[in-house]
């Protein structure tokens, strides 16, 4: 069983950039498929951003495509999102979540509900306008 906790959340003005890590533990991060989500208040949790297991592909939701990447270091159990030009609406909670692919493919990560796979407990971005 994975456990996954974020990190490099934080208070930055529009236009700014942060990088948020997700830090895996207790199990082989390599295998599983990663995705972040966010959650803005009063809103439903969204799909931001998958990141297949070796880390050599990726995609994006449409509202931070050209702004966001996702990456990872398998060797470090490690998950990046590297967030640049950061907008008012980006603010949220932001989560990371593992995937096994046995069981959830990389293209449904999008459709992952809190029940599924395994979260961290979220980092709080906050973007000023």
């Amino acid at each position: 069983q994975v456990q996954l906790v974020e990190s490099g959340g934080g208070l930055v003005q529009a236009g700014g950039s942060l990088k948020l890590s997700c830090a895996a533990s207790g199990g082989t991060f390599g295998n599983y498929d990663m995705g972040w989500f966010r959650q803005a208040p009063g809103k439903e949790r969204e799909f931001v951003a998958a990141v297949s297991r070796s880390g050599a592909y990726a995609y994006y939701a449409d509202s931070v495509k050209g702004r966001f990447t996702g990456s990872r270091d398998n060797a470090k159990n490690t998950g990046y999102l590297q967030m640049s030009s950061l907008k008012s609406e980006d603010t949220g909670v932001y989560y990371c979540c593992a995937a096994d692919p046995r069981l959830f493919s990389l293209i449904r990560i999008p459709a992952m509900s809190s029940t599924q796979g395994y979260w961290g407990p979220g980092t709080q971005v906050t973007v000023s306008s």
